[in-house]
């Protein structure tokens, strides 16, 4: 197969992955809920996380020819008009996980409102918003302003709660750079509840080191913290005010997490040039979030030889000649790692017998169709930078366009 039809095939399995495991009752609560993954146990819960990337999915498969406008559409809008009504929220947060059908917080997880997922499940809103226009762009608009980022805001600190409890307030804190990125450009854009541009300022910028690769790194290392906001914000461009490009510092992360399997082929079996990317992902005993050094020390003992394909091809905008080579490798000598929605989570070669994930996990998914697309035609961050929120927040937080 060539280095094209791999990355389309992988695409469309992706796709499908968001287009078959949605909620499509009409009359249910949880109309348009998307599952968190498919591998065994977890058939009843949703991920909101999981419905941001697949409302850009939706788009994607429009543009590809693989549903048409008007499926889209009404998937979309109820999608949206189920966030509006039915899901559980705290000032605009919702919860992590959902039931599916019920749309109710999934009394599984221990589980509070979240501002990361919120921020991704915005994050898609927001291309639905920009493609769609009309009844869908004024779903997205009382979703997003009825967002109290104020609440999440520890002024104190001039940072981010991580989590928030009713009873007791926000917890935990974004002092660090990590995934969050996109939170900063919501927050500081939010025509309602604001936080002051000074926030962007709050969280260290650690300097790491690997290799002949300097960069900023998070405490763990793992690859998707460097992924996941720029697959809606196109970062390529643009230079913060302390001279940041945060593409670049991605680059560097990706190569490097690709430097670390390769020197680390000794240590384990599944590690090598064309087998990288290490990022959170299910692994022969549970779900782990392994990562690059320089990172906390416990880190190193999630290492066990687990790799998950979606860590290299979730870079494929930072790395593409190191990604493509890496899908197909994984397609060519793994057939146990290819199904019904391309390439499953995650594998290890390291354990006896050799370990295959059963399923797919839906952020994994969609962080590999998101940035095949933007690789391809940069469609999901032409939709997301046309946005007058996005675009404010820049403003305001003073980035110039390199």
């Amino acid at each position: 197969m060539s280095n094209f039809n791999i990355i389309n095939e992988e695409a469309k399995r992706s796709f499908d992955f968001f287009w078959n495991e949605a909620n499509v009752d009409k009359n249910s609560k949880g109309y348009g809920l998307i599952l968190d993954k498919t591998c065994k146990g977890a058939e009843h819960v949703a991920s909101i996380a999981s419905v941001g990337f697949g409302l850009s999915a939706i788009i994607i498969g429009i543009e590809r020819n693989w549903i048409t406008y008007e499926e889209g559409y009404e998937r979309t809008k109820g999608t949206l008009a189920t966030f509006l009504h039915n899901v559980d929220h705290v000032g605009g947060f919702f919860y992590h996980f959902l039931n599916m059908k019920t749309a109710k917080k999934n009394g599984a997880f221990h589980d509070c409102p979240s501002i990361i997922d919120t921020t991704l499940f915005l994050n898609g809103a927001i291309t639905s918003a920009e493609y769609f226009s009309g009844e869908i762009r004024e779903l997205f608009e009382q979703i997003y302003q009825r967002v109290n980022w104020d609440m999440y805001y520890d002024k104190e600190r001039n940072y981010y709660y991580m989590g928030y409890h009713q009873e007791t307030g926000g917890f935990g804190q974004w002092d660090m750079y990590a995934e969050q990125m996109t939170q900063y450009i919501l927050g500081i854009g939010s025509p309602t509840y604001p936080v002051p541009v000074k926030i962007y300022g709050g969280f260290e910028r650690r300097l790491a080191t690997y290799g002949d690769y300097e960069f900023y790194n998070a405490p763990g290392g793992a690859l998707f913290v460097h992924q996941f906001s720029h697959a809606w914000f196109n970062f390529k461009h643009y230079q913060d005010k302390d001279g940041v490009n945060w593409f670049d510092n991605s680059v560097k992360a990706s190569l490097a997490s690709r430097q670390f399997s390769i020197d680390s082929k000794n240590r384990y079996k599944t590690y090598h040039e064309n087998s990288w990317g290490l990022t959170a992902c299910e692994g022969p005993n549970g779900y782990i979030v392994p990562g690059t050094p320089p990172y906390w020390e416990e880190v190193d003992m999630q290492l066990d030889g687990t790799v998950a394909p979606c860590g290299a091809a979730g870079s494929i905008v930072f790395t593409p000649k190191e990604s493509i080579e890496a899908m197909n490798y994984y397609y060519e000598n793994h057939p146990k790692l290819w199904g019904k929605y391309g390439f499953q989570d995650a594998y290890n070669l390291d354990v006896e017998p050799e370990w295959y994930a059963d399923g797919v996990i839906g952020i994994d998914k969609g962080i590999t169709l998101l940035m095949i697309e933007n690789f391809q035609t940069g469609l999901i961050w032409d939709l997301y930078m046309k946005n007058d929120y996005v675009k404010s927040a820049i403003d305001k937080l003073g980035w110039k366009k390199e």
